[in-house]
């Protein structure tokens, strides 16, 4: 396996209540005091009432990258990806252009 050492975010928000998964990014003008929003038990996606679009990386249980979406607008829809079980949302444009599908995403907390 090569290790690639790329970093997808800084500091990332996890949305793992009902409520948080819920709204996620809907009516926000921009992702304000984290890079990268984190959705759990989730393998699906709109940006419907979203003000922005989006890089989406969908994730299995194990940080492994199961499809990548690069630059989703706003009022779009992703299929379901039974792989994924979580979904990781970036700016648009800030995935490297390096990552691909198969590849493992390390978290490092650091607190």
């Amino acid at each position: 396996m090569i290790k690639k050492n790329i970093q997808i975010a800084s500091k990332i928000k996890i949305a793992s209540s009902f409520f948080d998964r819920l709204i996620g990014l809907m009516f926000k003008k921009k992702m304000s005091g984290y890079d990268a929003l984190l959705i759990k038990r989730c393998n699906s996606i709109h940006t419907f009432f979203m003000l922005f679009p989006i890089d989406v990386i969908f994730l299995n249980n194990h940080y492994e990258v199961v499809r990548i979406i690069r630059s989703m607008v706003p009022w779009r829809m992703t299929r379901l990806y039974f792989r994924a079980s979580q979904v990781l949302e970036l700016d648009a444009g800030t995935i490297d252009p390096n990552l691909q599908v198969g590849d493992r995403l390390e978290v490092i907390c650091i607190n």
